[in-house]
């Protein structure tokens, strides 16, 4: 068992023989979550499509929040008044709230980054903001999540500017020490550091050695999951998961395709967290085993089977992808069936992981998850050289 402090306590319940995959109990103080885990993303504190009490049915556990976005609305003043987050949502279980380094990226037209912090202009009101490492902490404290991200120098995944690569994980590693200095309730809220370096090895490796020894209760890769090739993408994930303390969890950022939740569970992975499913619900996708149902196309203008026959969700066993192919982008309410689905959908997949691992077959489910998906077993190379990497075979089976 490891908790720095009485914020996060994690316990591994049981080990993959063969891959790195395990299944953690990660006690917080507002719940406690299954891993590996997928947590849907709430931007500011609503799910597009989904009610809170609609969450808590689909067994969801832990969402995020993002702090850049909730620190302009409703802003602190407000959140400080309603007592944080989850009063001012309604939302029980726990939560984790991102450290807003991301909008370096998605916002860069808006940014500045100095030593002392990122210098945006508000896309509300065009009003100047600062954000520095203490700022971020300052925001969250007031927010109230379970589990707090630092405030990292965020760069594209594909930059090719060596210097620049360099200098932002130096500095991310210089903002975790400000970060962890500025944290007013460390005994309440979990501050995970998060390891750069973008697609270079040895900066990867600087990252997470540097943040090692750190008095903290989990860890974050980040700075993937941007555009780059599936095979620069995995070796990096595998890299961290090699350095990082196994006591503890390891959080992958922006990871939502359900083939790379499969491979990163099997390198070690603990915690994901991705709009996808119900960004994908927003444009009439589907998820499912074989990857996705466009419900746009006329071959479903007739079908009266479920999304899905074999999942339980309410929009499957209650609506046939006919209905939705008819009110699909153009009714506000199929985003919302959509998105129950999808959400039903991941948390089926994380928990299916989680019982063939505690049952000691996670390789065989491995095998039948990606027979199913690739029909015809035309396995990217990506997909066999990572999960052969930790002993998982795919080809020879």
């Amino acid at each position: 068992m490891v908790g720095k402090s009485l914020a996060l306590t994690f316990n591994i319940k049981a080990e993959c023989n063969i891959s790195r995959a395990r299944v953690g109990l990660m006690k917080l103080p507002h719940y406690e979550v299954k891993t590996p885990v997928f947590m849907p993303v709430g931007t500011q504190g609503t799910m597009k499509g989904l009610l809170p009490d609609q969450l808590e049915q689909l067994d969801c556990e832990i969402i995020l929040g993002n702090t850049y976005h909730l620190g302009n609305r409703p802003g602190t003043e407000v959140l400080q008044k309603v007592g944080g987050l989850h009063n001012f949502m309604g939302w029980n279980r726990a939560l984790l709230t991102d450290s807003g380094g991301f909008q370096m990226v998605s916002l860069l037209k808006l940014a500045e980054i100095t030593e002392e912090g990122v210098n945006f202009r508000s896309p509300y009101d065009n009003s100047q903001i600062m954000l520095s490492p203490e700022k971020s902490i300052e925001i969250q404290n007031c927010i109230g999540a379970d589990i707090i991200m630092q405030l990292d120098d965020v760069i594209q995944t594909t930059y090719q500017d060596y210097d620049r690569i360099k200098e932002a994980t130096e500095r991310t590693s210089r903002w975790l020490d400000r970060c962890l200095k500025a944290h007013k309730r460390p005994t309440e809220q979990s501050i995970f550091p998060i390891v750069q370096g973008v697609l270079n090895p040895e900066l990867r490796e600087q990252s997470a050695r540097q943040h090692l020894p750190k008095d903290v209760n989990g860890f974050a890769i980040g700075g993937l999951s941007g555009g780059e090739a599936k095979d620069d993408f995995w070796p990096m994930v595998s890299l961290c998961t090699g350095i990082l303390d196994k006591k503890r969890p390891r959080y992958l950022m922006g990871v939502g395709l359900a083939i790379d939740l499969v491979v990163c569970v099997a390198l070690g992975v603990d915690m994901f967290d991705c709009v996808f499913p119900t960004r994908t619900a927003r444009f009439g996708c589907a998820l499912v085993n074989k990857g996705q149902l466009n419900l746009k196309q006329k071959q479903y203008e007739t079908d009266v089977n479920p999304i899905d026959k074999n999942c339980s969700c309410t929009t499957c066993q209650n609506y046939t992808r006919a209905y939705l192919h008819t009110i699909v982008t153009v009714e506000t309410v199929a985003c919302h069936l959509i998105s129950v689905h999808n959400i039903a959908f991941q948390m089926n997949l994380m928990k299916t992981m989680r019982e063939h691992i505690t049952n000691g077959t996670f390789p065989q489910f491995v095998q039948s998850f990606v027979d199913e998906l690739y029909i015809e077993k035309n396995y990217p190379n990506w997909v066999v050289n990572s999960l052969k990497s930790v002993g998982i075979d795919i080809v020879s089976c």
